[in-house]
């Protein structure tokens, strides 16, 4: 069969899937060039070609598959209502018991990224956009009078920390943490650091 011929652009989008696609399926430590290539039935050199090392197409494709999760992300924070409410719907979307990013996927780039400084430089960028996506709303928040957060960036982090942890555990250790208990812990979590009740999680506000 002849394959279509496609663009720069698209060629390297086609890369980017199956490279993701064979990192979930055997893990970065594992996966080679010639996986990608034989996925898509092209050669080594081709891929090669678009991204010069497998340390490249790794990061690169991380990047990839963020993008999405990014995307959502900015839309959920960028919602016409109330700072509370974007907070609430970021965080049950991100937490393990969402339906955010394939945490096995991350799981394995945080592993990596302690041997690979490309793979770290990506993995690093995308939590401070989180990070950052976070913090603004809840300066938004605090600036409306919605609830109090003294230290908006350290609760960022302190929020992102437990669902990291939370998703390892969930992921790793099936059945260590029901999805159920694990968002109340969310949710607790979130209405201690805004001091608020955590009835205000699920009234319709704002």
């Amino acid at each position: 069969m002849t394959r279509v011929r496609l663009s720069v652009a698209q060629r390297r989008e086609e890369l980017l899937r199956a490279a993701v696609e064979q990192i979930e399926a055997r893990g970065v430590a594992a996966v080679r060039i010639a996986d990608v290539a034989s996925a898509l039935g092209v050669s080594n050199a081709l891929v090669l070609y678009h991204f010069s090392t497998k340390e490249k197409l790794v990061a690169e494709a991380f990047a990839y598959a963020a993008e999405d999760d990014l995307a959502h992300l900015r839309k959920l924070l960028g919602r016409r209502t109330s700072a509370l409410r974007r907070l609430r719907a970021a965080v049950r979307w991100y937490a393990p018991t969402g339906q955010a990013k394939g945490w096995r996927l991350w799981i394995e780039g945080w592993a990596a990224s302690l041997r690979e400084p490309a793979l770290r430089e990506v993995t690093r960028g995308l939590d401070r956009q989180w990070k950052a996506g976070i913090t603004e709303v809840l300066m938004e928040g605090v600036a409306a009078g919605e609830f109090r957060c003294a230290d908006p960036a350290g609760t960022a982090i302190r929020l992102t920390a437990l669902l990291d942890g939370l998703a390892v555990q969930m992921t790793a250790y099936k059945g260590t943490v029901a999805r159920a208990r694990a968002q109340e812990w969310v949710d607790e979590a979130l209405a201690r650091e805004l001091g608020v009740d955590r009835s205000a999680l699920t009234e319709p506000k704002g």
